[in-house]
């Protein structure tokens, strides 16, 4: 048997997409939805894979840092980047070493951030799916 328990975070973040064939070739902004699966080998000692506050505080907190209210530009994107760094900011841009897909997003989260924030904690995110749109949204699986 296998049990997961889901998070869900929202942020707010803008993006472009590199080499597109519309109009999403410019900066334009969503409201995100991220839905975080976590598993365990088996349930703490009062019934749970993880208290889903500390998903929040973890994943959530990291989303929140680096993405939430933020452009999520590909670093080879350098015209959006240096005309976004251009203008004061209260966060870094975010550069990411991908284009900014859906798709790429949520690779992103589940295989390089939740393993590194949640690393030795016996918790494994094994499913991360990421909304653009309420009728949008690509998933990752391990």
């Amino acid at each position: 048997m296998k049990i997961t328990c889901t998070r869900i975070i929202e942020f707010d973040a803008a993006h472009r997409v590199m080499n597109h064939e519309s109009k999403c070739a410019t900066l334009h902004g969503h409201r995100y939805k991220v839905e975080i699966f976590a598993e365990a080998p088996e349930l703490d000692s009062i019934g749970r894979v993880i208290d889903f506050s500390v998903l929040k505080e973890k994943v959530g907190g990291w989303v929140d840092n680096f993405w939430d209210h933020n452009s999520i530009i590909c670093s080879e994107d350098r015209k959006t980047i240096n005309a976004l760094m251009s203008i004061p900011r209260k966060k870094d841009v975010f550069i990411a070493e991908f284009n900014p897909t859906a798709e790429n997003m949520a690779d992103y989260l589940l295989n390089d951030v939740c393993p590194k924030l949640l690393a030795n904690s016996g918790i494994i995110v094994s499913k991360i799916r990421i909304y653009e749109t309420p009728n949008c949204f690509s998933e990752a699986t391990l």
